[in-house]
């Protein structure tokens, strides 16, 4: 199977092992009640989806009982119809996103850097903390939601990873590997406070998860970038592009 079917599988599969899934004709719902976060709460179609009008006005109209804005990720190959479908319901493209994959034996190490720790989450002071850096790291203000650190809590309890990394004792980093499908994984939610960055701990961090992963058996993990630069940084340890996702959304009306 091509790589970005399988990756494509992954996330749809995740989705529809949540047990606050939302199926709504051909497509199913990752929802995230006690996560507001846009990219926690998204759709997937199902493979080769063909969409009517109607089915879209179902999707839009349980995105909005769910107090989520209407939004998909998914690979455009897994299925051709649904875009154009969704740009005639008035959705706008977000952006197209890289999707990187590493596997054990093209892993580079990072560089070092000085006085920094990361380790697995145990307390749920240390939960509490790797969520806060995750919240504030994308964006958040205040005090982030109950869901930012139930997902690194499922992923460290369920067979993925969770990392928090410190420097001299001080919150630097936190992210995660989702519970493994079929020996695939995802790094996701990767966040380094501004007062850190440019200092080689995303990349440590993100060698860590990926290294640690591949030691409870995934013989592959995969991301979405940021940006560009957030691309290079994984591009140094060893992470290449395998496909392209679209993300789409309708914004509130």
């Amino acid at each position: 199977m091509p790589m970005d079917v399988d990756v494509q599988t992954h996330a749809r599969t995740l989705t529809l092992r949540s047990a606050d899934h939302v199926r709504v004709g051909p497509f199913a719902i990752r929802y995230n009640p006690g996560w507001s976060l846009k990219y926690a709460n998204y759709a997937i179609p199902d493979q080769g989806a063909e969409p009517t009008p109607a089915e879209l006005d179902a999707l839009v109209a349980a995105f909005r009982e769910l107090d989520r804005m209407p939004r998909l990720e998914f690979l455009p190959t897994w299925a051709p119809a649904v875009e154009p479908a969704l740009l005639a319901a008035g959705f706008t493209v977000e952006n197209r996103a890289p999707l990187l994959a590493c596997a054990p034996g093209a892993l580079l190490p990072p560089k070092p850097v000085d006085g920094l720790v990361i380790a697995e989450p145990a307390t749920n002071a240390e939960f509490d903390a790797a969520a806060l850096v995750q919240h504030l790291g994308y964006g958040g203000t205040g005090e982030p939601e109950a869901g930012t650190a139930q997902w690194l809590r499922t992923a460290a309890s369920d067979g993925g990873v969770a990392a928090l990394a410190t420097v001299d004792g001080t919150p630097a980093g936190a992210g995660g590997c989702s519970v493994p499908v079929d020996g695939l994984s995802e790094l996701a939610g990767l966040a380094v406070p501004a007062d850190f960055r440019r200092r080689g701990i995303g990349a440590a961090l993100s060698a860590h998860l990926t290294e640690t992963a591949f030691a409870r058996g995934c013989r592959v993990v995969w991301l979405e970038p940021g940006d560009a630069d957030v691309e290079r940084i994984y591009a140094s340890i060893g992470y290449r592009r395998v496909g392209e996702k679209l993300n789409i959304s309708l914004d509130p009306a």
